[in-house]
């Protein structure tokens, strides 16, 4: 399948990869006229702009946009909106807050363009690992989207199955899901990025107690010198919190115990503010998501050992780097 990619940063880049690796072929574009020659080496079509994009896909035709969410989303997606037909598609794979998705479905609406939101997680691993994938829109879109979907996301892998899910739509068990109509998608990632704000810092908190267990502040006899990279690594085996995130805090932890290359200033990209925002919309108690932003608010003024190891785990799973952001 043919496929135009728009944003060829840390995700985009990738997700071309992975999709040439598995036979689909890509027109792209970025602003960056050297990082759109660079995947055109590698077997990717290049494009100088939105018009000349659009004009070296064959219809009915699909771009993806992987922006920044807000302004920069919204003027590729009024572009898109000028050089496409009937028929063709956009879709949005970016962080975007789900009730832009359903205001730019509906100014697409009329000229007969189909809009679709893509919740996208994998971070700098999805070319190797797979994107585990959000989606909303049409479902007769969504349907005919599904080689490209299927190609990006991780697959069965050797994850155990789920018992009791014999009828069921396989989807989800390959890693990628059609949540509902637009927004639908955005809205299940806005939450699920809410919630890794709260595993985040929970690891964070308890690797902080670990650090200090030498402290001065505790009884002489009771001061414990803890290697806390090789605590990582043991309850990365058989240990109820084993997860992802604790395999890359222990990744980070092997290379740098200390942490000295981190500041602890922790940036939160929108996410977790939905989601709160969401919450409180719902009148859904969410006491451990809102604390987890609002301790990112604090990384901003006090940074210590925690606030470092979030700086640590954002830059393994999203390359993310420390800047000053309110």
């Amino acid at each position: 399948m043919q496929l135009g990619m728009v944003g060829l940063g840390r995700m985009g880049g990738n997700i071309v990869q992975r999709l040439m690796q598995h036979g689909h072929s890509c027109v792209v574009f970025d602003k960056s006229a050297d990082t759109v020659a660079a995947l055109a080496g590698k077997g990717a079509t290049g494009s100088k702009n939105l018009g000349d994009l659009a004009a070296k896909l064959t219809a009915p035709r699909a771009v993806w946009l992987m922006l920044p969410a807000g302004k920069v989303t919204d003027e590729a997606v009024t572009g898109l909106g000028d050089v496409l037909k009937a028929g063709d598609i956009v879709i949005d794979g970016g962080n975007s807050f789900y009730k832009d998705d359903v205001r730019r479905a509906g100014a697409l609406k009329p000229k007969g363009i189909h809009y679709v939101d893509v919740g996208t997680s994998g971070g700098v691993w999805g070319r190797e690992r797979g994107y585990c994938l959000m989606i909303g829109g049409d479902k007769a879109i969504v349907d005919h989207l599904d080689p490209i979907f299927s190609a990006l996301a991780p697959g069965l892998g050797n994850i155990e199955r789920t018992a009791g899910r014999d009828g069921r739509d396989p989807r989800p068990e390959r890693g990628y899901m059609h949540c509902g109509p637009n927004g639908a998608g955005h809205f299940v990632k806005m939450v699920h990025n809410g919630i890794e704000y709260g595993l985040m810092q929970a690891y964070a908190e308890g690797f902080a107690i670990l650090e200090r267990a030498n402290s001065n502040a505790r009884p002489q006899d009771e001061r414990y010198e803890l290697d806390v990279a090789d605590i990582a690594e043991v309850w990365r085996r058989g240990s109820v919190i084993a997860s992802w995130l604790l395999d890359l805090t222990s990744l980070a932890l092997a290379g740098d115990p200390k942490l000295e290359a981190f500041t602890g200033v922790v940036a939160d990209s929108g996410e977790g503010r939905w989601t709160v925002n969401t919450a409180i919309e719902q009148a859904v108690p969410a006491t451990v998501l809102s604390a987890a932003l609002y301790a990112r608010f604090r990384s901003r003024d006090d940074h210590g050992f925690a606030d470092r190891l979030l700086s640590a785990m954002r830059k393994e799973f999203g390359g993310h780097i420390e800047t000053k952001s309110s």
